[in-house]
């Protein structure tokens, strides 16, 4: 009779553990970089809606010579609020009678929520920005958004709209306010 010996491969427990100590330090060194990705994603989104928003009023208006506006609105259907609430959402909407209000019968072409990750939005002391037929920024309309996010003025994004409409990415020397502490 011939006796086969049986060959068992695995992990022992103290290679096991020091395996999963191994990867564990690993993901604690990765977590806060990481974490600093989505900020980073999340502010770019962000920018990104509203530059969207904005060029979709610009063009809507236009396309269909006449007004359209975007204004802060928390409610995803009128404009309203203090001048500092932009990061509680925003609507673009055809101004019919360019009275900078969303009245009953007036379209809705975007509704934008709140933004998230606690991010704020400012545009000075402005509520709204209008767009005439011809695409130019309606009555003092231009000036530069402010976007932060928890890690302050280092990196903060700014969106300078001009008086002819255009929106752009703001540079040093753009008037970009200070992000709330």
């Amino acid at each position: 009779m011939s006796t086969k010996t049986l060959n068992h491969q695995g992990f022992t427990l103290i290679e096991l553990i020091i395996t999963l100590s191994i990867a564990a330090i690993l993901m604690a060194i990765a977590a806060p970089s990481f974490s600093g990705i989505i900020q980073n994603n999340r502010m770019t989104t962000q920018y990104n809606e509203l530059l969207a928003s904005l060029s979709l009023a610009r063009s809507e208006a236009i396309k269909r010579t006449q007004r359209v506006t975007v204004c802060q609105s928390s409610t995803n259907n009128s404009c309203g609020g203090d001048s500092s609430s932009w990061h509680s959402g925003w609507i673009v909407f055809v101004d019919e009678n360019a009275d900078n209000t969303r009245d009953a019968g007036e379209d809705i072409l975007r509704a934008n929520s709140v933004l998230a990750g606690n991010n704020t939005l400012s545009y000075g002391a402005r509520t709204r920005v209008g767009f005439d037929s011809d695409g130019l920024a309606s009555g003092g309309s231009n000036g530069t958004f402010t976007l932060c996010d928890s890690r302050g003025d280092s990196n903060r994004q700014g969106l300078v709209i001009s008086p002819t409409g255009r929106a752009r990415p703001a540079v040093s020397g753009d008037n970009v306010v200070d992000c709330p502490s």
